[in-house]
């Protein structure tokens, strides 16, 4: 599975940007896929998991009611729609997969087995 993230940059706080994940290799209905983000100096989090059926979306408690996800399988690609931005939101969005036939979502980084290159996103105050 390849994946590339895209759509990050620089948003005044309370604004709104849409990340893009497109997925090559591998149909994205076929594996869970991820969004993780890591904040400077921090280690990287899973903010939002969505499972192969595309329902029960996972939500961490930080992003619930800012973040929403969607995916397009004409495209193969999924994307990350984020309201109401804070600074603390600044980082490293990256999307990813896990391929291991899992029916639920795996909630931590190191449960994910491919990744994309990542796209910034820098929120100011």
């Amino acid at each position: 599975v390849q994946l590339q993230a895209s759509g990050g940059g620089l948003v005044q706080a309370g604004g709104s940007l849409r990340l893009s994940c497109e997925a090559s290799g591998r149909t994205l209905s076929t594996f869970v896929m991820g969004w993780s983000r890591q904040a400077p100096g921090k280690e990287r989090d899973l903010v939002v998991g969505i499972p192969r059926s595309g329902e029960s979306i996972y939500y961490a408690e930080s992003v619930k009611g800012r973040f929403t996800t969607s995916r397009d399988n004409a495209k193969n690609a999924a994307y990350l729609q984020i309201y109401s931005l804070k600074p603390e939101d600044t980082g490293v969005y990256y999307c990813a997969a896990d391929v291991h036939g899992r029916r639920t979502v795996a909630r931590t980084p190191g449960e994910y087995q491919y990744w994309g290159q990542g796209t910034k996103v820098t929120v100011s105050s």
